[in-house]
C-alpha cells in the first residue's frame, strides 16, 4: 500500500532518517487514510529523543515532554513528533506515562489502544500492521490490541473511546472487548471531567449518535451520567409517546443535525421527565414542569463535565424552553423568539422538529406543519427588519437620561416600550416611543394604555 504523504510530513520523515532515526506516521492518519476519509493531523513516531528532536529541528514546541511528544513548526503548520514507547506506571485520571528506552516500533504499536489505530507506514518501509489493524477496518470492528482487560487498565478512558469511534466510524466493537469494556466501566470514576468530556462530546457530535445508547447497556452512563439511566428506565404511557424516554432521546439525537449545542440540547432536552413524572388513575403518564426541572439538571450535568460558560447557557435555555409551541401568529412568534432569543431561535426550531421525529404519529404531522409555519414567520419577520429586542428600539437609554430619567427605570421603561412594539412592530417609531416613554414615566400605569 502506498500513502500519499504531505510534503512536510515527508520532509520531516526524510530528515529523521538522513540523521540515522527510524519515523513512521501512526495511528489515526493512517486509519483515516485506508479509509479515504482525511486524516485532522499527522502524527509521527520515531526513535529519536525528544532533546534529539529538538536539535534537529528549528522551530519546535514541548508541548508533552513527559510523554516524549515534541511537536515540529513548518510554516504555519504543526506535527506531533512522539519518541517510540511503551506505557509506564497510570496515573489514575491521566495519560500513560512515558517508560524511556524501549525497543522500538513494535513496543509502541503494542501500546496502543484499538488495533485499528495500530498501524504505521513510511515510504521506506510500507505499512507496518502488527496487530490487523487492516482486517479488522474490513470488518468495521473495534478491538483492542493484545488483551483488552490490559489496555483498560492501562488507561481507563478507553472504554468510552471505543464507543467513541464506533460511533464515528460506524463500527462495531468486537465481542471480548465489549465484554471487557463492561467489566471496566466503573474505573471511569479515576477519570478526569475534562477527559470524558473530549469523548463524549464527539461521540455526540458523530455521524452514529445514537451509539450512546450502548454506553448505557455498557454501564458507561451509571458511572458518568446516571441520569440517563433513569430516562432508560421511565416509561411514556400517552398518546404521543411509543417509547420509554431514553429511547426516545436516542431517536431524537439521530434526528438532529451534528452540532455541538444542538446534540447536547438532544441529550438532554427530556433529564428532567423521570423526576416529575404522574401517572394518573387512568394510566396515563404527565410530565408537567420538566422543562424547569431539565434545565436545572442540564445545567449540573454541563458543569459536572466542565463545559465553557456558553455552550451551558446555550444549552440549558433550549432544554428550558422546548416545550415552548408558539402558533403560526407573528405576534407569538416574536414573543417566542424575544423570550428564546434571536440567535438560538432556530436551533429552538431545529430541536423541536427533532424532538417531534422521536414521537408517535399522534398530531405529529400538525405539530411539523406548525414547526414549518413558524420557521417561514421568523424569516418574514428578519427581513422585515422587525423589531425583536431592546437593541433594536429606535430610542434608547442615552434618550432617556437626556429626558431626565435614570436608575433602573431607564431599563423598566425600555422593556415595556419593547413589550408594545413585538405586538405591533408599527409602533417602533421614535416619536411614538418619546411619548410612550413619557406617559409611563409620569404614570406607569397610562404608559401602556
Amino acid at each position: 500500500m502506498k500513502i500519499r504523504l504531505p510534503e512536510k510530513v515527508k520532509f520531516i520523515i526524510d530528515v529523521l532518517e538522513e540523521r540515522g532515526f527510524e519515523a513512521y506516521i501512526v495511528g489515526g492518519c493512517v486509519r483515516d487514510f485506508i479509509l479515504a476519509r482525511n486524516p485532522m493531523d499527522w502524527d509521527i513516531t520515531t526513535s529519536a529523543r525528544p532533546e534529539q528532536i529538538k536539535s534537529i529541528f528549528r522551530r519546535t514546541v514541548d508541548t508533552g515532554l513527559k510523554h516524549g511528544t515534541v511537536t515540529v513548526l513548518i510554516g504555519d503548520d504543526q506535527y506531533e513528533l512522539t519518541t517510540y514507547r511503551s506505557d509506564g506506571q497510570h496515573t489514575a485520571g491521566c495519560r500513560p506515562s512515558l517508560t524511556a528506552n524501549t525497543s522500538g516500533l513494535s513496543d509502541d504499536l503494542c501500546r496502543r489502544d484499538f488495533t485499528i489505530n495500530a498501524m504505521a507506514y513510511n515510504d521506506r518501509s510500507g505499512l507496518i500492521d502488527l496487530h490487523g489493524g487492516m482486517a479488522d477496518l474490513q470488518r468495521k470492528v473495534v478491538r483492542c490490541v493484545g488483551k483488552a482487560d490490559e489496555r483498560f487498565r492501562e488507561d481507563p478512558l478507553r472504554v468510552l473511546r471505543a464507543v467513541r469511534f464506533s460511533a464515528q466510524l460506524g463500527f462495531d466493537i468486537e465481542e471480548n472487548t465489549w465484554y471487557s469494556i463492561a467489566s471496566h466501566a466503573d474505573a471511569l470514576r479515576k477519570v478526569s471531567a475534562e477527559r470524558i468530556q473530549a469523548e463524549m462530546t464527539k461521540l455526540l457530535e458523530s455521524p452514529h449518535p445514537e451509539k450512546w445508547g450502548e454506553l448505557y447497556q455498557l454501564g458507561i452512563t451509571a458511572v458518568i451520567m446516571p441520569e440517563f439511566d433513569r430516562c432508560m428506565e421511565t416509561p411514556q404511557e400517552d398518546p404521543h409517546h411509543w417509547y420509554n424516554v431514553g429511547e426516545h432521546t436516542l431517536l431524537v439525537l439521530s434526528s438532529i443535525p451534528s452540532d455541538r449545542v444542538l446534540r447536547l440540547a438532544a441529550l438532554l432536552h427530556d433529564i428532567g421527565k423521570p423526576p416529575v413524572r404522574f401517572h394518573d388513575s387512568l394510566g396515563r403518564d404527565h410530565f408537567s414542569g420538566h422543562e424547569r426541572k431539565g434545565a436545572e439538571i442540564a445545567r449540573d450535568i454541563m458543569r459536572r463535565f466542565r463545559f465553557d460558560h456558553n455552550t451551558e447557557e446555550k444549552v440549558v435555555r433550549l432544554v428550558y424552553f422546548h416545550g415552548l409551541r408558539p402558533s403560526a401568529d407573528p405576534r407569538e412568534v416574536r414573543r417566542a423568539v424575544y423570550k428564546i432569543g434571536r440567535e438560538l431561535f432556530p436551533a429552538f426550531l431545529q430541536l423541536q422538529w427533532a424532538d417531534d421525529q422521536g414521537k408517535s404519529l399522534y398530531k405529529r404531522d400538525e405539530d411539523l406543519r406548525r414547526i414549518s409555519d413558524v420557521a417561514c414567520l421568523y424569516e418574514e419577520i428578519l427581513r422585515a427588519g422587525q423589531c425583536l429586542a431592546v437593541k433594536d428600539l429606535r430610542i434608547n437609554g442615552h434618550d432617556l437620561l437626556a429626558m431626565g430619567i435614570s436608575g433602573r427605570e431607564v431599563g423598566e421603561i425600555l422593556n415595556a416600550a419593547l413589550s408594545e412594539v413585538i405586538d405591533e412592530p408599527e409602533k417602533n417609531e421614535r416619536e411614538w416611543l418619546l411619548s410612550f416613554a413619557r406617559k409611563y414615566h409620569s404614570d406607569p400605569g397610562e404608559g401602556s394604555r
